[in-house]
């Protein structure tokens, strides 16, 4: 991706933000070629605010509780449209979901299309199985039931329905059978493998985005 414009991101986050660390830390190397322009929380107190500060990465706090006092029941399609606002104002190239734990609606998603802007999500799951919240929890009670052998992580396009976009990266995570696989080993296992895969997956995606601009694709 070298002596192209760089890849402008903007990244969501609800939480702690390793993931973001994972994408700043990635700027001088895999991600060398891109440029983290915004991130944006749903959480005042979420620690991957900081980690944005402390990378000079401007941030911004954008929370559903006032929509829901004001809006009431189209509380979620007026935040998302705001979000979008917001979100296309820095003019991305691409919105990566790093931790972002809350539904996109179309409000959000529809103007994103319209900008040729693709929003990519990481879950920790594979296609088509536990999707929505607590998918790791799932995995491992169905695993412990005898149901799976397996859970693993996928980077995916977003759409409409969650967690269905079209896959870009999948890798499969098998379960440690004989040994003392409790939830917290699993998740830091799943964990220490998102960091890797989202960066890889970021990366791929920029990667598509620079080809389609040198080639004048809007």
């Amino acid at each position: 991706m070298a002596n192209q414009t760089p890849v402008r991101i903007t990244v969501l986050i609800s939480g702690n933000g390793t993931n973001l660390q994972a994408l700043i830390d990635a700027r001088d190397d895999a991600l060398k070629n891109c440029s983290i322009v915004r991130v944006i929380s749903n959480r005042m107190k979420a620690y991957g605010l900081h980690r944005a500060k402390e990378a000079s990465i401007p941030t911004h706090y954008h929370n559903l509780i006032p929509y829901r006092e004001k809006f009431a029941e189209n509380a979620r399609t007026e935040y998302d449209k705001d979000l979008a606002a917001i979100v296309l104002a820095d003019k991305p190239d691409l919105v990566v979901c790093a931790g972002w734990m809350s539904i996109l609606a179309d409000t959000f998603l529809d103007p994103l299309a319209e900008a040729h802007v693709p929003i990519i999500n990481l879950h920790p799951a594979l296609p088509g199985q536990f999707n929505g919240a607590k998918a790791i929890e799932r995995a491992h009670k169905a695993w412990l039931e005898g149901k799976i052998e397996k859970t693993g992580i996928m980077i995916h396009y977003v759409e409409s329905e969650v967690d269905m976009g079209k896959p870009i990266l999948v890798e499969e995570i098998p379960f440690n059978r004989g040994v003392d696989e409790n939830i917290e080993k699993l998740e830091q296992r799943i964990h220490e493998k998102e960091h890797k895969l989202i960066v890889l997956g970021t990366r791929m995606v920029a990667e598509e985005i620079q080809k389609r601009n040198s080639n004048g694709v809007s």
